[in-house]
């Protein structure tokens, strides 16, 4: 009966372990690290970095992608060793432990199909249709379409920076929502044409049939550009052992570099 119970022990603390993602039963260890990712900063630039970052460490990364919202709340509960957001911790997060590492700055685009006859709006016209006021892009001085509003969930990093930056914290009128920030990518492109949605000018890079406009006569990664987010690793406590490897790495000179061929600016 004793050995019985003792191998269903080990049985539920394995299965423990798998439910909240901790490789082989171990958190933080140098065996691998935990990472869970912001879709946008994954769709950025994550994909290449993390394959070069365990090509250089020699540690595997056990990645979960999710909104910023919910990597920050994984941290929180010792569900991962590190994430990543598009937005700061808040003062309720410091108080478990959680510290923030600005790495990343990252422009937040306004995207459209290619195939639409608009190149540009001012910021007063883009708070117009994200309220719900202009709803054709006639109003702008383009073709008689529908707006098709495409948002990401309000969870996301993306959602809350725009919400806060263009529209001055009023709500955002949608036609769809995304659960995930980087999926309004693929939602502007298989809708009709005159969809409009927001996301990281990074991850914009990988969708061909995605275009960018530019805002105030200005274009995302302008000196001047006004609309920016900034990309954050989230960790409990001082980076150490494995996370603090990572940070170096994100760091370095490789890190960087990634970083800018993505059209984005690292951070010291």
């Amino acid at each position: 009966m004793k050995m019985r119970n003792t191998i269903i022990y080990s049985l539920v603390i394995m299965l423990a372990a798998f439910w909240i993602g901790i490789p082989n039963g171990f958190a933080n260890s140098e065996q691998g690290l935990r990472y869970s990712c912001s879709a946008q900063v994954y769709e950025a630039f994550e994909n290449s970095r993390l394959q070069l970052f365990t090509a250089k460490t020699g540690i595997p990364v056990d990645l979960f992608i999710a909104s910023s919202n919910s990597c920050i709340y994984r941290v929180m509960q010792d569900m991962t060793d590190v994430a990543s957001s598009t937005r700061p911790i808040y003062r309720r997060h410091k108080d478990y432990g959680l510290i923030e590492i600005p790495f990343c700055k990252d422009p937040l685009a306004v995207i459209v199909n290619k195939a639409l006859p608009v190149d540009e709006l001012t910021s007063d016209q883009l708070r117009g249709i994200f309220s719900g006021s202009i709803a054709n892009w006639k109003e702008v001085g383009g073709p008689n379409l529908k707006i098709w509003l495409v948002v990401p969930h309000a969870d996301t990093g993306a959602h809350k920076n725009f919400r806060r930056q263009i529209m001055k914290h009023k709500d955002i009128q949608y036609d769809y929502m995304t659960y995930k920030s980087t999926s309004v990518l693929d939602a502007v492109e298989g809708l009709p044409i005159g969809a409009v949605s927001f996301v990281s000018k990074g991850a914009q890079v990988i969708h061909p049939e995605i275009k960018v406009l530019s805002i105030d006569e200005k274009k995302p990664g302008d000196s001047d550009y006004e609309y920016y987010q900034i990309f954050y690793l989230i960790s409990k406590g001082k980076p150490a052992g494995s996370i603090a490897k990572f940070v170096d790495f994100i760091k370095s000179k490789e890190g960087k570099s990634i970083i800018k061929e993505r059209g984005m600016l690292p951070m010291e």
